[in-house]
């Protein structure tokens, strides 16, 4: 015999079960907003950490270039952006989604008092400073839509994001790996016997040291290795070299011409500049192009007499971003230009090229203004110095000459490497203050 079920309570069961799936659909609904939130904000995030590394780089590369120069502001913005935009932003895009990457109006300058300026000798702070527009909302505006409401949960948002630097004393700094002594009764005070823009030599004696007045080859981990050397000249160097530290006298030299050479844009086999970057300017300078009398200021001076046609100051070379051949991509003109022998670089084959649309500029940073130490009798560190380099060499044991720009840690040093800031009186480096 069959139970009969009552016909109220078949409905009730009913209802019961349609409050289930109502409950059901109110419970998806909620859950579909948090992941709203939890996708959509969390790509904002990313966009937003991504932004910010960019103009972190931005403001280091700018700061980097204010050294009170007349164009350190154009080269301050273009670092900034180049370091900038070197990056991936809106989840690793390299176009930044095509949403556009920072211009140079993205970089503003403040003075001392953090002002705003447009001076090139008072610039301080270099900021930087862009609105990502057009990062997509996808659940979020959805959700939105499903409720009528699409205004208040727009298709896309914008990321904001701004950093500034300055430039600091260093803790440890990333010399070349050549160092200097004292001239007879030079001291800090009196540029230890050196006159800004006086030319000096790197000589190579086979392992010697240098003498007092001279410079030599010295590696900065302490090291006699002379293949130590090479790497410490090659772009990425050797960080970390501290005061006090002791250095290295190595054997003679074999390999040091092709890293050194690089920063001239001038390379042999398959080397290129978007690997091996030069510096903004290969225009070189020697006794045969250049003949100022002591102190010969190749870096900002005006030539001489009997000077080369070309000639004109690394400070106007390098805003024009002129190559070893000047506005040319021969390397036997360069050599003839600055060696006044077109034969001179004969085991190098080719040159990046020169100009606003050239590897100079695509592809150089300050690569020829460097960071010397200074060391004792007993090859210790005691302080630095700030050197522009002069020349490619042709050979490893061919000797080089740089010209001395004044102590390192000094407001208006126009070098500033990478390092650890943080110190009180080292060279100046590019850090973050904001």
């Amino acid at each position: 015999m069959k139970t009969m079920i009552p016909l109220t309570r078949y409905a009730c069961h009913r209802r019961r079960q349609g409050a289930v799936i109502l409950t059901v659909c109110f419970l998806l609904f909620f859950l579909l907003g948090f992941v709203a939130i939890a996708f959509d904000l969390g790509r904002l995030f990313i966009v937003k950490t991504e932004l910010q590394t960019a103009m972190d780089s931005c403001a280091l590369a700018a700061a980097q270039e204010l050294d009170g120069q007349s164009g350190a502001l154009a080269r301050a913005r273009r670092a900034g952006a180049t370091a900038a935009n070197l990056n991936r932003v809106n989840l690793q895009s390299p176009s930044w989604d095509g949403k556009g990457q920072l211009p140079d109006a993205g970089i503003s300058f403040r003075d001392a008092a953090y002002m705003p300026t447009t001076t090139p000798a008072g610039a301080r702070y270099a900021q930087c400073e862009h609105r990502q527009n057009g990062v997509r909302m996808w659940l979020l505006h959805a959700l939105g839509v499903f409720q009528g409401n699409g205004t208040a949960n727009p298709a896309t948002r914008a990321v904001l994001a701004s950093a500034v630097a300055t430039r600091g004393s260093a803790q440890s700094t990333c010399p070349i790996p050549v160092a200097m002594k004292a001239k007879a009764g030079g001291t800090p005070a009196n540029n230890y016997g050196f006159l800004v823009g006086e030319w000096v030599t790197v000589f190579d004696k086979g392992g010697a040291a240098a003498a007092a007045g001279e410079m030599g080859w010295y590696n900065l981990d302490g090291s006699n290795s002379a293949s130590e050397t090479a790497a410490e000249l090659a772009e990425g160097g050797r960080c970390g070299t501290r005061l006090g530290d002791t250095l290295g006298t190595p054997g003679a030299q074999t390999s040091v011409d092709r890293p050194w050479n690089y920063r001239f844009g001038v390379y042999k086999n398959s080397d290129s500049p978007s690997l091996n970057h030069p510096d903004q300017s290969g225009y070189s300078y020697t006794a045969a192009n250049w003949t100022n009398a002591v102190p010969q200021n190749a870096f900002s001076g005006t030539p001489a007499a009997g000077s080369h046609a070309s000639a004109r100051n690394y400070v106007t070379k390098r805003a024009a971003y002129a190559s070893l051949a000047d506005t040319g991509t021969s390397i036997k003109a360069g050599a003839q230009i600055a060696f006044n022998d077109n034969n001179r670089l004969n085991s190098f084959q080719k040159l990046a090229t020169p100009g606003s649309a050239g590897e100079h500029r695509q592809y150089g940073t300050n690569r020829r203004l460097a960071i010397v130490p200074v060391i004792d009798g007993a090859s210790r560190v005691i302080d630095f110095v700030c050197m522009f380099m002069l020349h490619p060499l042709s050979g490893p044991n061919d000797p080089a000459k740089l010209e001395f720009r004044g102590l390192a840690g000094m407001a208006g040093s126009p070098c500033a490497p990478g390092g650890t800031p943080g110190g009180i009186g080292g060279p100046l480096v590019p850090v973050l203050v904001r």
